[in-house]
């Protein structure tokens, strides 16, 4: 009989220890994927920040193209389109590291835990 009460508590603290592991891996997972919004987040604003530059640059150029000869305006536009090239850049990273953090849920620890449901109701 004692044997019996020994076991239940080792059932009860595996369970105990395999509910604490789901909850770090939920954590953990919902930890990367704030990171990877975060990121995401950074990367666009940088992207927005650019593209009003890029129309700054882009308004110059007329301008410039306007009062001087082609040289000046020519190498203005060129900037413009460089810093269109780095924003079209960031908005793909940014797209990229977005995709990571959907969607906004641990489904691994959510996957881990169905399994580990399943398992123990096998084995009761």
């Amino acid at each position: 009989m004692l044997g019996v009460f020994a076991q239940i508590k080792a059932v009860r603290r595996r369970a105990q220890s395999l509910a604490k592991l789901n909850l770090e891996l939920a954590q953990l997972e919902m930890k990367q994927k704030a990171t990877a919004l975060g990121i995401a987040g950074g990367m666009a604003v940088g992207a927005v920040f650019l593209v009003f530059y890029a129309i700054g640059f882009g308004l110059a150029a007329a301008a410039a193209g306007l009062a001087e000869a082609l040289s000046l305006w020519l190498s203005l536009l060129i900037v413009a389109g460089t810093i269109l090239l780095v924003v079209a850049i960031l908005g793909v990273l940014a797209r990229r590291y977005a995709s990571r953090a959907m969607p906004p849920q641990p489904s691994q620890a959510i996957e881990e835990a169905q399994r580990t449901l399943k398992t123990a109701q096998g084995n009761a």
